[in-house]
This record gives C-alpha cells, structure tokens and sequence, in this order.
C-alpha cells in the first residue's frame, strides 16, 4: 500500500537531515575562541632578552640547592638558594610597584625534616604573586602556573658546589616571573597566581607543601601549568617548533568508587588534566605563540617526575610542560669537561627565543581561563532510555552567554566537532552517546571559553 505524507513531515525531514549534515560537516579542530587584542599585545611583550637576564641572573647565585645556606651572610654576598629567594621576591615586588600594587606578593615557608636528600632540618619557601580578579562572582576562582627556582648538580646532597640550573629550573622560573610581569598590566575576572616553588630536587617539597596548603583552604585551583625544563636545549634532534605537554589519565586522587566510574564510562582519558593540556593546544591555534603543545598522555617522563604531580594528588586539574628533547649532558651534572664533551646546566645552551615562545603559551592559557566564566557544573548525560540522540543537561555558569557542545570519536586525542548553544542548560544531539565523547564548556558575551567538562 502507497503512504502519503503530510507537508509537515517532508518539512521536519529536511530540517532534520540539515541539522545532521551541519554537525557533521564541523570536523575541523575546536578553536578556543578569537585572539583578544589585550592579550595578544600582552603576549608581543614578552621579551627573550628580559628571560635571558632572569636566567642569568638566578645562575649567579653560584648554587641554589634547597640545602644550601640562606643565612645573612650568604644572602648579602649573593650566593645560595636564601639569596635567589629574595632576588625572585624582589622582582615580584618590582612588578607590583609598576602596576600600582597590583600583585600580592607572598611567602610560603616551612621546615622539612631530615630525609634522603636533606641533611638538617630546612627551611624551604615558595615565593609568589597573586593578580587578584575584580569579579565578585569569579575572583575565587584561580589557574596557576609555576617553575622551581632550587637547582642540583651531580649530588642532590651538595649544597656547596655550582650548580647553575639554567634549564632546570631557571627557564621555568623565567616563564612564571614573564607571565607576572606582562599579565600584570592587564585585569581578568578571575585570579592569577605566578608560583615560584623550592625543594623539588629533593623530592617536590614546596609544591606538595603548597598544593596541600590549597587544598586544605578549599581554595577552587581550576589549573596548574608546571614548567620544568623549557630552556629548548640546543643540542643535537631538538625541535624547537613543540613543546610536550604531559597530563594524568586517571586521576591519582580519585577515590575507588570514583576510578570505577570512570573505567566503565571509558573516561581514562578525560581528565580534569587532560581537558586542561587539550585547552592549551586550542589556545596555540588561536594566539600563535611559536611553539605548539604536542599533548603526551601519561603522568610524566620515564622515571622522572615534577611539581604538577603534587597538585594532582591534592586533586587539582595540573600538566608538566617540558621541552621536546632533554639533553642529559646538561642536567643533574657537575660543570666539567670531559674529552670534548661538556657538562653542566649553563646558560650558553638555552634557547632564549624558545623561553619566550613557551612562555606566550602559558600567559595566553591563563589570560583566556582568568577570562571565561567558570565551567559548568552538573554535567550530565541522559542514559535512562534506549535511543540514539543524545541529551546533554548542566547547571548554568555565571557569566556565560552560551555553551558548546563538543565530541570527539572515542579513538580521537583532541576535540573534533563542536554545537553552539544559547543560554540553555540542555541540548540534544542526534548522535549516539555510545559512539562519541562528550563535552561541555561555557562561553561569555567576549567569545572566552571554559574548560570543556565530561558529563
């Protein structure tokens, strides 16, 4: 028998296949958004020369060991770790006072007890600034991001011989103090913090110190950006076009019934950290820094690790950005010649134009998260019933003007497609939830976006 159909349904026929057609002919790569002017011509101001002076300079102290002396004597004569504290201290002071008092500079000190790699009881503090934001309903919100001043040589136990750190972990140092002094000038809803950390040669004490000081205060760290050796060493196979960004998969803090939830929703790649070193390679796409993120998904190195892993096991959202090749020459060693070979983290092998570039990606990232609203909570995913459409729900953000949707193949690194929404706090999708994965982030009235959240 012959069915007619009404002009209704032609009608909602055609609409529905333009609807599936459009979203799926969205496979381009998911922009964060358009280049601010404001931010843009913040980051222009990041300067090589200026990072080629902070390195050099915190390589003067001769030593900057976490043990090494910070008494009065050694600070006046401008040797020792006491010495490069104060010197940092200084140099956040000094952005302060350009800015009108903009930064509040502060101390995190405590004493660690003997252990492997400390011989005497040790004070260890972590220098920072805090660029406060002027939003009532945002300023609680805070990203970070941070480098270790302390250095090591051959001996993580000498506190008297050289060691220059220039790579490890003056460059990251650098990129902390950079992104203070340039962002500085600049106001954002939600706060910056400019982190400078001690002790991580001796088994990442003043991160762990003060990533628990955070969590204890419930203080909303939305994301840690650590830089540990970004000084794009010159030797031989560097690629000083990328820069890797390592993230953990699941989540080091996440409790049992927490792990199993996200292993049966297939989510060991979705992260809070994850969303976090994807949002970087967005920001590179739209301020063009120099040097793209190459996303590596594991924690860290081999037998290697670094301060992001102290925030992450305090349970904030963190990621290690590290130069493409590490030259091992030039860490952890004793300045020395050997043969024709020679040794030492100096300051003749870092890539000051690399600092600079790695340092515009990290101040990007920061402007646009300070930037956005906060993303939106309660995400979730409607499974009660079989169908194939898909139906998102969530609470709204402050600030937000929309939300998008995006997905990705369950096989796929980075976003792939994206819908965009207008105030609602639900959307339905005619794909299906078993084939893709989803996300969520708010976007305000300016085109910032959030970080993408996993229902």
């Amino acid at each position: 028998m012959k069915r007619v159909y009404g002009a209704k349904w032609l009608l909602a026929t055609i609409m529905w296949a333009w609807l599936c057609a459009a979203l799926s002919a969205q496979d381009a790569p998911v922009p964060v958004g358009v280049a601010e002017r404001r931010i843009a011509a913040a980051l222009s101001d990041i300067s090589s020369t200026h990072i080629r002076a902070t390195i050099t300079k915190l390589v003067s102290f001769g030593t900057r060991a976490t043990i090494s002396a910070q008494d009065e004597a050694a600070i006046r004569a401008g040797h020792g770790v006491g010495a490069a504290r104060d010197w940092i201290r200084s140099e956040f002071e000094r952005y302060s006072k350009a800015c009108g008092g903009c930064l509040e500079v502060r101390s995190d000190s405590f004493v660690a007890a003997v252990g492997d790699r400390i011989s005497h009881p040790t004070q260890i503090t972590n220098v920072y600034a805090v660029l406060r934001g002027t939003s009532p309903e945002s300023a609680s919100r805070i990203v970070l991001v941070t480098g270790h001043y302390d250095s090591r040589n051959s001996d993580a136990s000498d506190a008297k011989g050289d060691a220059p750190g220039a790579n490890d972990d003056a460059s990251g140092t650098a990129v902390s103090l950079e992104c203070a002094r340039v962002l500085s000038n600049l106001k954002f809803p939600a706060t910056i913090i400019f982190l400078t950390v001690a002790g991580e040669e001796q088994g990442l004490y003043g991160s762990a110190h003060f990533a628990q000081t955070a969590k204890a205060q419930n203080w909303k760290i939305e994301a840690v950006l650590n830089n540990d050796i970004v000084g794009g060493d010159k030797g031989d196979s560097q690629d000083a076009s990328t820069v890797r960004v390592f993230s953990e998969g699941l989540p080091v803090a996440a409790s049992e019934r927490q792990a199993r939830r996200l292993r049966a929703l297939g989510g060991e790649n979705d992260s809070a950290s994850r969303q976090l070193a994807r949002y970087l390679s967005a920001v590179s796409r739209v301020y063009d820094a120099g040097v793209r993120p190459t996303l590596i998904f594991r924690p860290d190195r081999y037998l290697r690790g670094g301060d992001h892993s102290s925030f992450n096991e305090a349970g904030f959202a963190a990621v290690r950005i590290t130069e493409w090749r590490e030259n091992f020459d030039h860490q952890h060693q004793n300045v020395r010649l050997a043969g024709d070979i020679e040794y030492g983290d100096l300051p003749q092998f870092v890539d000051y134009d690399y600092v600079a570039r790695v340092a515009r990606l990290n101040a990007a990232a920061l402007a646009e998260l300070a930037s956005a609203p906060a993303a939106p909570s309660n995400v979730e995913l409607a499974t009660k019933q079989l169908e194939n459409d898909s139906t998102l729900t969530w609470t709204r953000s402050p600030g937000a003007a929309g939300y998008e949707v995006l997905w990705r193949s369950t096989t796929s690194p980075d976003w792939e497609h994206v819908q965009k929404f207008g105030d609602t706090t639900r959307a339905t999708l005619p794909i299906s939830k078993d084939n893709v994965i989803f996300g969520v982030q708010a976007v305000d009235a300016a085109g910032h976006r959030s970080l993408a959240i996993v229902p």
